[in-house]
């Protein structure tokens, strides 16, 4: 942990009001850390997380410097998950279906063709839902923060063939994240999923070692997979978002008002986030089509249907348990 603290002068400013805090010369920062991701540089994640660790060192007055290392720069997701428990690491942005490797329930908002919009998204993960997926997390030892970060709905892209529907899945080679929840939906539809780290996607789709992936389309866009993909398929098939999540004790090393601080900027970034992924959808299928990348439609309710007779749903709900799900399903409707 990087502190430069001693006891005697966190007593007092803990006592301060968030309003009355001094400005103190920009090498003089009291507690440094360092905040991870595995978006590219102008992702807009990336460009968020800078803008509130800037306002965080300012509404500190310079106490509270935080670094920002984007695009895997410190490993992949798993290695860094690894530091954020170690607290070599002190902020990181990970999928909830990623985390779920340690906390299982965090991958519930990835359920197949769950959400049919972003307004039943956000009232379901700012929601009762997301209070309990955040409770859950917090028993591991690690803080979530209040706002989920959008990574958007994820498409299937592929360079071999169009997928229109579950039949078209069969045998295919399809690049997941390591993540127990995409490998059972792929393999529900008869797929050959490849859990592979985001740092090495593009590699993999340009070796021929998976004929296809599945990701928002900004992020299709930023990664330039569209270099090496030809069809892109409308399914949606998942909503995934990014859960700020802090090493407990690096965070409450911090006295209570600088706590508020840094919550409510990174929370107020993960707003601002979301706006931006929303333009972006709005344009970056236009852009993603001058790009050669042919889009096309599926039957998205024989998708479902798929995960229903597979059993998908009815074997996803004994793993998260009943509570969990009836979260869900107040929210989503009923699914199994």
């Amino acid at each position: 942990m990087r502190l430069h603290s001693r006891r005697a002068v966190l007593a007092g400013a803990a006592a301060a009001p968030l309003l009355a805090i001094r400005t103190r010369p920009a090498s003089a920062a009291e507690f440094s850390f360092k905040l991870a991701n595995n978006s590219p540089v102008t992702h807009p994640q990336s460009v968020r997380q800078q803008e509130a660790a800037t306002r965080i060192k300012d509404a500190s007055g310079g106490r509270v410097e935080i670094q920002l290392f984007p695009n895997n720069q410190l490993g992949s997701d798993t290695d860094m998950l690894s530091q954020l428990r170690s607290g070599a690491i002190d902020f990181f942005t990970l999928s909830g279906l990623i985390l779920s490797t340690l906390v299982p329930v965090a991958s519930i908002n990835g359920i197949g063709f769950a959400f049919k919009d972003y307004d039943t998204v956000w009232s379901t993960m700012d929601g009762k839902l997301g209070i309990y997926v955040r409770g859950e997390i917090g028993k591991r030892g690690l803080i979530a923060m209040d706002r989920m970060w959008d990574n958007g709905f994820r498409q299937i892209t592929s360079s071999t063939r169009p997928i229109r529907e579950p039949a078209d899945l069969r045998g295919f080679k399809i690049r997941v994240p390591i993540s127990p929840l995409w490998t059972s939906m792929f393999q529900a539809f008869g797929a050959s999923p490849i859990s592979i780290n985001f740092n090495e996607v593009y590699s993999a789709l340009q070796t021929k070692i998976a004929e296809g992936q599945e990701n928002p389309l900004s992020l299709i866009e930023i990664a330039k997979l569209y270099e090496v993909q030809k069809y892109v398929s409308m399914t949606s098939h998942m909503w995934d978002g990014f859960w700020m999540l802090a090493n407990r004790q690096s965070f409450e090393s911090m006295p209570k008002n600088l706590q508020d601080i840094v919550a409510q900027q990174l929370n107020r970034s993960a707003l601002d986030e979301r706006s931006d992924i929303a333009r972006l959808n709005d344009s970056v299928a236009a852009d993603l089509k001058t790009k050669g990348l042919t889009f096309v439609e599926v039957d998205k309710p024989a998708f479902r249907t798929a995960l229903k007779q597979a059993r998908f749903y009815a074997e996803w709900r004994t793993k998260y348990g009943d509570e969990a799900w009836a979260l869900l399903e107040g929210a989503v409707g009923s699914l199994s």
